[in-house]
């Protein structure tokens, strides 16, 4: 133990200024295999650093005792000794080995998960996530890891406070895959379906030479929350989508696109049948939940058909058309969808009647002119973002050697010019 206790009066002397750090730095590299070889005897010797003071030499103890498998008693103790340490390090110590602090944080992750409480690893990954961002628009290899459990956690409000940054900079497009499918999942659970499908839709379109599973997946959901959103679905995907995604995704999704074909009849018998003959190809997706709510949604979709015939109707009336049980029924359903912005109407208590209206926004209310400017001021900063990435990328070298190679291949100075008359 001789060793270790100076490694630590090490890390206790040279923690303070930038030039003792990189040296520590070099000390901790070479001592990395011995204090792996301790790991079981480490926890102990953290009680004598200061996350906030010694950040970076304690990173490096934590990362050794998480380094062997760990069992749950073990767990127990190193969870609080983690979740200390990310509250109170200094982002300056931990940027110096980034990668150990990623690992130590998705080793938290796997150690809540571990004990059944994945809501301990919540508040920790978020403020990992926000030390280790360079700025608010980089998307961290822990954003996913956070995202998920939001979702075991179903703290669904605290994963969106991250999904309303605008990301532009990526370290792995897998972390991108999974920050949109999780992030879209978070969505759903919050019925912010607008949202959902925004970051459900970048996975589909983003690019990809090889079909993924994590692609399935997010369009087999983006299938379903298109039918609870916008109560249609359509197959065919943007030009920039890449072209395996065009021709594969469908391939793997075709129970649910049936599913969208049942649900465009309007006829809710026959959804509900389809539904039941697929229940257990739905059910070992995981996604039962989610037709359940497309079912529902037909319901308003078939109300929101006859705003389109009628002037007015009777509760009666809607429950025979659209299939309802009861006027009750059918009144519920309006006065949600009336609640919810779907619709604009009014029920008649005395005679059960309802009046159905167009839009009241007039588009000129101060909070609607305030949302207006704001949204200008988004699109116009989006442009100038735009501009800056396209400037960097037509500077790049590695793009103005492949376009110089594609330019040999299709040199348009061999070919003719048109005649002129």
């Amino acid at each position: 133990m001789g060793s270790l206790e100076a490694l630590i009066i090490q890390i206790q002397g040279l923690s303070s200024s930038a030039g003792d750090i990189s040296r520590l730095h070099v000390i901790l590299k070479q001592s990395e295999d011995s204090l792996r070889a301790e790991s079981t005897r480490l926890s102990a010797v953290l009680n004598e650093l200061d996350p906030s003071t010694h950040s970076l030499g304690y990173l490096y103890i934590l990362e050794a005792c998480t380094s062997a498998p760990i069992s749950k008693e073990q767990a127990t103790t190193l969870v609080p000794y983690i979740a200390r340490f990310i509250s109170y390090c200094v982002p300056e110590q931990i940027g110096v080995v980034p990668d150990k602090f990623i690992s130590v944080c998705k080793r938290l992750k796997d150690q809540v998960l571990l004990l059944g409480t994945p809501i301990r690893g919540v508040a920790p990954m978020l403020t990992a996530v926000r030390k280790l961002q360079h700025s608010s628009e980089h998307l961290t290899t822990l954003h996913p890891e956070f995202l998920l459990l939001c979702l075991l956690a179903k703290c669904y409000k605290t994963g969106l406070s991250i999904l309303e940054d605008d990301i532009s900079e990526v370290d792995q497009p897998r972390d991108l895959f999974l920050y949109c499918y999780y992030g879209g999942m978070i969505c759903v659970g919050q019925k912010r379906f607008r949202k959902a499908l925004e970051l459900l839709h970048n996975v589909v379109t983003a690019p990809m030479s090889t079909i993924n599973a994590i692609a399935v997946e997010a369009y087999k959901k983006y299938i379903m929350v298109s039918l609870i959103h916008h109560g249609q679905f359509s197959t065919s995907l943007p030009k920039y989508t890449s072209s395996v995604a065009q021709r594969l995704l469908k391939n793997y999704c075709q129970p649910y696109i049936e599913l969208a074909t049942s649900y465009s009849t309007g006829k809710i018998a026959e959804l509900e049948a389809y539904v039941q003959t697929n229940r257990e190809q739905f059910e070992s997706d995981n996604n039962s939940g989610l037709v359940k709510q497309v079912v529902s949604s037909i319901y308003k979709r078939n109300i929101q058909r006859l705003t389109q015939t009628y002037l007015t109707l009777s509760l009666q009336d809607i429950a025979n058309t659209v299939q309802l049980n009861s006027p009750k029924e059918a009144e519920m359903h309006v006065l949600q969808m009336i609640q919810d912005g779907e619709i604009f109407a009014t029920i008649n208590q005395k005679d059960g009647m309802v009046r159905f209206l167009e839009d009241p926004e007039q588009y000129k209310t101060c909070e609607m002119i305030e949302h207006i400017d704001s949204s200008i001021q988004r699109m116009m900063a989006l442009s100038r973002k735009l501009t800056t990435i396209d400037e960097q990328i037509s500077c790049d070298p590695l793009y103005l050697a492949k376009a110089g190679r594609e330019r040999q291949r299709f040199d348009f100075d061999d070919f003719d010019t048109v005649p002129q008359k």
